[in-house]
C-alpha cells in the first residue's frame, strides 16, 4: 500500500478573515476540523501542520496535531504558491528518514470533506498510473460557458466563444471549480515540479457543491454554521 502524508497548510497573516484558521466553526478551531478529518482516513499514515504561526501551531497540538517544524516567513506571504509549501513540508518529515509515496492536502477553510473523499481520491490515483494527482472540483450554480460575459469596448461579449455554438442549457458540457477542499498528489511529481502544481495530470473528484466550502470571509463562515445547524450538511467528527 502506498504511505500518504497528510499537510495541513495554515498559514497565519489571513486579510480577508484574520486568523481565519483558528476560528471556531461549531465549536472546534477551523484547523482542529482538518486534523479529526484525518484521524477518521485510515489512508492517512501521518498528518503534520505546516504554520508559520505559533498561535495555530498551539492551536493545533492542544487538538492533538503533530507540528515538527516550522514554515519559512518566505513560504507565508500572501503571494506564496503552494507548491513550494508542500515541497518544504515533505522535506522536513522525509529529513529523518521517512519515505512517501502520495501527500494530501488539506486547507483548514475547508472543512466539508469527509472520509469517503479522501478514500474515493486515493482509488482513483491507483488505478490511473499515468495521473500525477487528484483535485477536488464541484459544479457550480451557473455554467460559465454561457453566463460568463466580459466589457470589450463598452459591449459585452461571452467569456467563451464556443457558449454561441450551444442553443440551450441542457446541451452545454458540465463545467467543474477547482474547489479547494483536498487535493491528492504522487509525491514523486512534487519532488520534480519546478513551476506550479497545475502543470501535472490530475483527476477530477466531483464533491456536492453543498459541502464545498471555502472560508475566506465573516459571511463564509457564518453560511458555513447555518449549513451545520440547519443539518444540510453533517460531518462525522462532530456530535449528532
Amino acid at each position: 500500500m502506498p504511505r500518504t502524508l497528510a499537510v495541513i497548510a495554515a498559514r497565519g497573516g489571513s486579510k480577508g478573515l484574520p486568523r481565519k484558521n483558528v476560528r471556531e466553526l461549531a465549536g472546534l478551531p477551523l484547523v482542529e476540523h482538518s486534523l479529526r478529518l484525518a484521524a477518521l482516513c485510515p489512508e492517512i499514515d501521518r498528518t503534520v501542520v505546516s504554520t508559520d504561526s505559533d498561535e495555530i501551531a498551539e492551536t493545533a497540538r492542544a487538538a492533538g496535531g503533530d507540528v515538527p517544524f516550522r514554515r519559512p516567513a518566505v513560504l507565508a506571504r500572501d503571494e506564496t504558491p503552494m507548491l513550494p509549501v508542500l515541497q518544504h513540508a515533505l522535506a522536513e518529515v522525509e529529513r529523518d528518514g521517512e519515505s512517501y509515496d502520495l501527500l494530501l492536502l488539506l486547507d483548514p477553510t475547508s472543512p466539508g470533506r469527509l472520509p469517503e473523499d479522501v478514500t474515493r481520491a486515493h482509488d482513483l490515483l491507483a488505478v490511473e498510473a499515468e495521473a500525477d494527482g487528484v483535485v477536488s472540483v464541484s459544479e457550480p450554480p451557473f455554467n460559465p460557458i454561457w453566463h460568463a460575459v466580459v466589457d470589450r469596448g463598452g459591449y459585452m461579449e461571452p467569456l467563451f466563444s464556443e457558449g454561441r455554438r450551444y442553443g440551450r442549457r441542457q446541451d452545454l458540457p458540465r463545467v467543474f471549480r477547482i474547489n479547494a477542499a483536498l487535493y491528492l498528489f504522487r509525491t514523486a511529481f512534487l519532488r520534480a515540479e519546478r513551476e506550479t502544481w497545475l502543470n501535472g495530470r490530475h483527476l477530477l473528484l466531483e464533491i456536492p457543491e453543498l459541502r464545498a466550502f471555502h472560508i475566506d470571509s465573516e459571511r463564509d463562515l457564518r453560511a458555513c454554521e447555518r449549513a451545520l445547524a440547519d443539518g444540510d450538511v453533517t460531518l462525522p467528527w462532530l456530535p449528532a
